[in-house]
């Protein structure tokens, strides 16, 4: 996972780090959906797995917050991955 801090300008704008820029050529469409303080950027085409793309992100969201309240398991990899799939 890649993560970078950018700002937003007055007028709302953002500038995409080159390294996210990679696979987005110019007049590609992008998708911005808000989930409660959450920003998701998605390329217009993979529109047909937005709603796993919410599931997803919910959940990620709700493990995120148990994991700062220290409400959080410890495993082993194909324990978690057996978990994972159940997704």
């Amino acid at each position: 996972m890649e993560i970078e801090i950018i700002e937003v300008k007055s007028r709302g704008q953002i500038f995409l780090p080159s390294d996210f820029r990679e696979d987005i050529a110019e007049g590609d469409k992008l998708i911005i959906i808000k989930n409660d303080d959450q920003l998701i950027l998605k390329k217009a085409k993979y529109i047909k797995n937005l709603e796993e793309d919410l599931i997803f992100a919910k959940r990620t969201e709700e493990a995120f917050r148990r994991y700062q309240k220290g409400e959080f398991i410890k495993m082993e990899l194909d324990e978690f991955t057996e978990e994972a799939s159940k997704w």
